[in-house]
């Protein structure tokens, strides 16, 4: 039975600011969950300050933020009140490291800071934060950040995010955390730490804000046997994701077999165990093509406490989305071509990622080759062994020499894109290179955006959050 103080529908944290602050609240204010995406968002940050912080939206959270010379350090270094042309380079950005600068944890706490203020601003409901396990350096200063602006809840996905809720519980104390950095040919004797201590971030005396429900996004009912037994702290709840999400998704278990096209074929085994998860106690939410009335009421038939919708929401007038891709798609989807590939190779963390195809974007092969490989936003790079002191940082889609002299295999390097640049460039803050190229956008949604057109009303051409979910609780408000 569904539990009265939890949401029914759990929108999802999709991209890089897709689901952005405007989309969180907008959820939120219709009594669900909104959830922001906390991927990026200190280059997010950065470039809407380059951009002039159009509405003053950034400013009006700054002024709230509680660390003292924060603000006033990243304003001095990053905002231009007059904005930026077209074809200006947006200032370069400092990437992820095992010991960061003071710089880069400021854009880390005060970009997951102001996007969740934001989306709590003005309104009781609850407001989530989407981080992807496998971009590990940003992780624990980015909860920080998120955590001071009050978050309800921290779904994590990309991985297993075995030690978040120790985490979570350090953080809420105010005492140092720290996360295990996964590194190639480390020692298991000799393992690398992520560190980040509240008191010394905030001067002296650490903030202690409100510990935030979290919810691991997970594909099997073996995981979630693992995290009620966690020893590393509670978990609150499940986000069961099936592999027709977007974004990316958990590999087939077994070995990977590609159909025809090319996509990895799931099947009976990549099936969760309802009544397993069911017997943990805990709530759950499902996720991947549950965006229909009748599906929301069969999960909750199901146990479960409701679903989490992504792809829905990612179309909205509200998402983060450039608004022409957000018309293009729409576009193909009322004439029945919008299509999606589970691509297994272009993302450089390994997991299979969903892919829409759309005209001049890093979808078509002939404008993927047309790139020239940089990579100098760094999320989804793997830290490497250098000396039991030091680690290296390499990514599959960065210059294919510069993997190799790093130690990559070169059979690595095929078929990978650059989702970083891509992702920032769908939201419109895509980098213009030094060689003078635009970076072009990567769009990422699950199998439902064939069907997103259903939503529109007869003669428009856009739909709001609201009505995506006046339409899934369409048969539960009538039961």
């Amino acid at each position: 039975m569904q539990r009265p103080e939890l949401p029914i529908i759990i929108q999802g944290g999709m991209g890089v600011a897709v689901s952005d602050w405007r989309l969180a609240r907008s959820v939120s204010r219709l009594g669900q969950m909104g959830v922001v995406s906390g991927t990026a968002l200190d280059v997010v940050l950065v470039r809407r300050l380059q951009a002039g912080d159009i509405g003053g939206h950034i400013r009006r959270a700054a002024a709230h933020f509680p660390v003292p010379g924060v603000v006033k350090r990243v304003f001095d270094k990053y905002f231009n009140p007059d904005g930026r042309s077209l074809t200006e380079r947006f200032k370069s950005h400092p990437m992820g490291r095992l010991k960061p600068s003071r710089n880069l944890l400021d854009l880390q706490v005060l970009g997951n800071f102001v996007e969740v203020f934001l989306a709590k601003e003005g309104h009781n409901g609850m407001v989530g934060i989407n981080l992807l396990t496998k971009i590990q350096a940003p992780t624990i200063p980015s909860l920080y950040g998120a955590m001071l602006a009050g978050v309800d809840a921290v779904l994590m996905g990309a991985g297993i995010p075995k030690e978040i809720p120790g985490v979570l519980d350090k953080l809420a104390a105010g005492l140092p955390a720290k996360l295990k950095l996964d590194v190639k040919g480390a020692a298991r004797d000799k393992p690398f730490w992520l560190r980040f201590d509240p008191a010394e971030y905030c001067g002296g005396e650490a903030i202690k804000p409100k510990r935030p429900k979290f919810f691991p996004i997970i594909s099997s009912a073996v995981l979630a046997k693992m995290f009620t037994k966690n020893e590393e702290g509670q978990v609150d709840g499940f986000i069961v994701e099936g592999p027709t999400a977007g974004g990316h998704n958990a590999p087939p278990r077994g070995k990977l077999q590609l159909s025809e096209s090319g996509e990895p074929i799931y099947g009976a085994k990549d099936v969760a165990d309802l009544e397993a998860i069911a017997e943990t106690g805990l709530p759950f939410w499902l996720a991947g093509s549950y965006a229909e009335p009748e599906r929301v009421v069969e999960a909750l038939e199901a146990g479960a406490a409701g679903v989490q919708v992504g792809t829905a929401f990612a179309y909205t007038e509200e998402s983060g989305f450039d608004p022409e891709i957000k018309a293009r798609v729409l576009a193909k989807s009322k004439a029945g071509t919008a299509e999606v590939f589970t691509d297994p190779v272009a993302s450089p963390t390994g997991f299979p990622f969903k892919v829409v195809s759309v005209e001049d974007s890093m979808s078509q092969e002939n404008v993927y080759e047309k790139r020239e490989r940089v990579c100098d936003l760094g999320y989804l790079r793997t830290a490497y062994r250098i000396d039991d002191d030091k680690v290296g940082w390499r990514c599959a889609s960065e210059p294919v020499q510069d993997f190799l002299r790093k130690g990559g295999d070169e059979a690595d390097t095929v078929g990978r894109k650059c989702v970083c640049n891509a992702l920032m460039a769908s939201i419109d803050l895509g980098q213009t290179q030094k060689n003078g190229e635009k970076e072009l956008p990567l769009v990422t949604s699950g199998d439902d955006v064939a069907n997103v057109a259903r939503f529109l009303k007869p003669g428009a051409d856009s739909y709001s959050a609201a009505d995506v979910v006046d339409y899934l609780l369409r048969d539960v408000v009538a039961q």
